[in-house]
């Protein structure tokens, strides 16, 4: 099957169908209820009872990294700074669904959408000492089980721009003027063609889908862990731009650590290139409030200290 966009699912999972395979293998869950809470590009999430979610894959890519997190995952609990969903029931392939798939502690809060630049400025060192600790585990351990190598080609600048530029071809029909017009002058001024490879195990996929926040609007987790890799530190640095108004950048940068400008110049176009993506998927569902929070974060992206 050729999907015509890289969120088509290969196969879904309905309510019913996660209530069977959860509660066959977990008994001791069946007296929970079962809601169906989000469904992202790679898998569909189930909130079991209180304290539990259920992610299942919904393409064949994700299966190799549900099978990763549950390795992974555990391994980070000593390093990481925020909450995150810990691997608590390992689901089997079954005749019914012939797929892993895992059962996580539930992580309370809601997705960063219209936070004020002040509630996303209160952050600022919470994010910065999250990512600190998590680039600080040990690369060669990551890869000793299973986690991959830049398996988004990160240091080809030039490849990414060529991607965005396409990216751009297709919003601007559905985009004002203004915004089209931000975003190609800024692709213009991206120069540099690749960068240096340095090697930090990432989450690898940081946006506003994937970060929660408290009634405050402070951060408050870090969820979806699938595109766990080794690889260069800017794809995650990018919430310093994607995230964090220009005024919270300086003491971002100063808890997080000294960052040479090729990792700025990465981080601020993962910053872009991701709610570019987000931003189409939207239009393709017409979902108008993600769209609207996909076009503020990149404009809060391309804005200068």
């Amino acid at each position: 099957m050729t999907n015509a966009n890289p969120w088509d699912a290969d196969w879904e999972v309905s309510e019913p169908l996660a209530s069977a395979l959860i509660f066959r293998q977990f008994p001791q869950l069946s007296s929970m209820p079962i809601k169906l809470i989000g469904c992202g590009w790679d898998n569909v999430v189930f909130r079991v009872g209180d304290d539990y979610v259920f992610r299942f894959p919904r393409r064949n890519v994700a299966v190799e990294l549900i099978k990763k997190e549950g390795v992974l995952l555990p391994m980070l609990a000593a390093f990481l700074t925020l909450p995150y969903p810990k691997p608590v029931f390992y689901g089997e392939p079954s005749n019914d669904y012939p797929f892993p798939f895992l059962g996580y502690t539930f992580v309370p809060g809601t997705f960063p959408k219209g936070l004020t630049d002040e509630q996303r400025a209160s952050s600022a060192v919470a994010l910065a000492t999250f990512l600190k600790r998590l680039h600080a585990f040990p690369p060669e351990h990551a890869r000793e089980n299973g986690g991959e190598h830049d398996h988004r080609n990160l240091l080809d600048i030039a490849q990414r721009k060529e991607k965005m530029q396409t990216f751009l071809s297709t919003l601007a029909v559905h985009i004002s003027d203004e915004d089209r017009d931000a975003i190609a002058n800024y692709l213009g001024q991206v120069l540099i063609n690749r960068i240096s490879p340095r090697e930090v195990l990432l989450h690898g996929d940081l946006h506003v889908k994937n970060m929660l926040v408290g009634e405050a609007g402070q951060i408050s987790g870090i969820i979806d862990w699938g595109d766990l890799n080794v690889g260069h530190p800017g794809a995650d640095l990018n919430v310093a731009y994607s995230f964090l108004p220009p005024q919270a950048r300086q003491p971002f940068f100063h808890a997080y650590g000294e960052v040479d400008e090729e990792t700025k110049i990465l981080a601020r176009m993962m910053a872009v290139y991701i709610p570019m993506l987000l931003w189409m998927q939207a239009i393709d569902n017409h979902d108008e409030e993600m769209a609207e929070e996909a076009r503020m974060t990149i404009r809060r992206a391309l804005a200068n200290e």
